[in-house]
């Protein structure tokens, strides 16, 4: 919603000065019900009023502008809106749960797309735009806005196709290490601001549009060196970014409007970014700069060692779990993999009629998106009571009977607090061992999570491991315990 309300803003907006009072009213009140619709989706309980204000704001400022534009005839606006339009509708009735982080990376590269070609447009017709005098030479001003708006939105188009690459499988989720890349990246980003200087002195195209190559091959470099484990503060990161290549493009064409929605998007990334850092002990910092969370040793965490393990069935979990007090379930991109969100509460509705108290733990980075797990459980409809964060349920697996871990690999990884060569060490992670039974669902044995690393909790002594699809594992409970 951010990126659509950013970019239906700059889409719309007018030039300002000449907009009337009832114009100026209507985007104010957009873009409160923007501000509202964001308060909204911070709860669960309240995300769908969010996202309705959120519907209501666009559908204002969308009519606003059909009844107030001066650039394109009413048929080819109607004609651009069915295009995308159309392709929006397909590709949300399409798309599966699992692939909405890659959806969602794809969005931003959009926004950061749309930022250069209009900053490209304003270059290219100055005039048009209000941004240069009769002879043609840009305001200076608008010259610095320009110039950081297309280096901020080219960096987020093309970091956002590599996080697209990495999370749809077509480009490895290992951190890609490029030999001197703090020297190379320091070097590009030190040319970029030095280029956007002297594009205050001079308005050649060979500046423009060197800044704007420079910043996509920056935008590559920042994300390639990240690993897997990562990538949700990078999709957010991303989505920061986006914002504020809007809210820089707003200056450029004098839209306040285009500047609050932009920096709405860009601080709400912000923000979320840094929780996230601070949830898996990473430095803001170094997300900013990219390559954060590589330099922790080998990706796949060394050679594996073959160990003995526990193998259980779904009889023996459906025993455990029905004489259990109290069962916490912790659920991982297995699950949403499997689509075993629905089986899933049904096992909870089954164990909570036997009087077992049922609780889900939620890494603040399980799934490949901030809230990727929060969304698969309410779409299963999970009463939010039972809903737990990371900080608010750690302290219980030590008085737990059951944990039931389903498909969550690097969060629930003890080597985070104890092997310093491991490339997730330092970061917070669910205290599953410490339960008197840890059963894991897995696909198989030979497969390791995302950030390429072994469990420890797969060879302890508490723990039962469930070999299976994991919504055919889960479905095969849940008949046990109906017997």
């Amino acid at each position: 919603m951010n990126e659509a309300a950013a970019a239906s803003v700059a889409a719309v907006a007018e030039h300002g000065a000449g907009a009337s009072a009832w114009v100026a009213l209507a985007y104010l009140i957009a873009g409160i019900c923007f501000i509202l619709a964001l308060r909204g989706l911070s709860s669960p309980e309240s995300s769908r009023r969010g996202n309705r204000l959120g519907m209501i704001g666009m559908g204002l400022a969308i009519v606003t502008t059909l009844l107030t534009h001066e650039i394109a005839s009413l048929p080819e606006i109607a004609i651009a809106v069915a295009i995308g339009g159309g392709i929006g509708f397909v590709t949300a009735r399409r798309i599966a749960m699992t692939a909405m982080p890659q959806l969602v990376a794809a969005f931003h590269s959009l926004v950061g797309l749309a930022a250069v070609l209009v900053a490209a447009a304003a270059y290219l017709n100055p005039l048009a735009f209000g941004i240069a005098g009769a002879d043609g030479i840009i305001h200076q001003v608008s010259r610095v806005e320009m110039g950081l708006g297309v280096a901020i939105g080219a960096i987020t188009f093309s970091g956002s196709v590599i996080a697209f690459l990495k999370l749809n499988g077509n480009m490895s989720g290992k951190p890609i290490m490029l030999p001197g890349r703090h020297v190379i990246n320091l070097g590009t980003l030190a040319a970029i601001l030095g280029l956007v200087a002297y594009f205050l002195t001079d308005q050649s195209p060979w500046v423009f549009f060197l800044v704007t190559a420079l910043s996509f091959v920056i935008g590559f470099l920042l994300i390639i060196p990240i690993g897997g484990a990562d990538m949700p503060v990078v999709v957010s990161m991303l989505n920061s970014y986006s914002g504020w290549a809007a809210a820089a493009m707003g200056f450029t064409l004098h839209n306040s409007a285009m500047i609050i929605t932009g920096a709405l998007v860009g601080s709400s990334g912000a923000i979320l970014s840094y929780i996230m850092c601070r949830a898996m002990n990473r430095s803001f910092i170094s997300v900013i700069a990219g390559g954060f969370g590589a330099e922790a040793g080998p990706a796949g965490g060394g050679e594996k060692i073959e160990r003995p393990w526990k193998r259980g069935s779904a009889e023996d979990a459906a025993f455990l779990m029905s004489q259990a007090e109290q069962v916490i379930i912790v659920p991982g991109y297995g699950m949403a993999v499997a689509q075993a969100q629905h089986a899933l509460r049904e096992m909870a509705d089954l164990l909570k009629a036997e009087g077992v108290r049922v609780k889900y733990a939620i890494h603040p980075v399980a799934g490949r998106m901030p809230g990727h797990m929060n969304v698969l459980l309410a779409e299963a409809n999970v009463p939010y009571d039972e809903v737990f964060e990371l900080e608010d349920i750690n302290s219980e697996f030590a008085q737990t009977d059951v944990a039931f871990v389903i498909g969550a690999n690097d969060v629930t990884n003890p080597a985070a607090k104890t092997d310093k060569s491991s490339p997730i060490y330092g970061m917070p992670v669910l205290d599953v061992e410490k339960a008197k039974t840890v059963l894991f669902v897995k696909r198989s044995m030979g497969g390791v999570g995302y950030a390429g690393v072994d469990n420890d909790v797969f060879y302890r002594d508490n723990t039962m491991m469930l070999l299976a699809d994991a919504k055919k594992m889960v479905e095969d409970i849940v008949k046990a315990l109906g017997h």
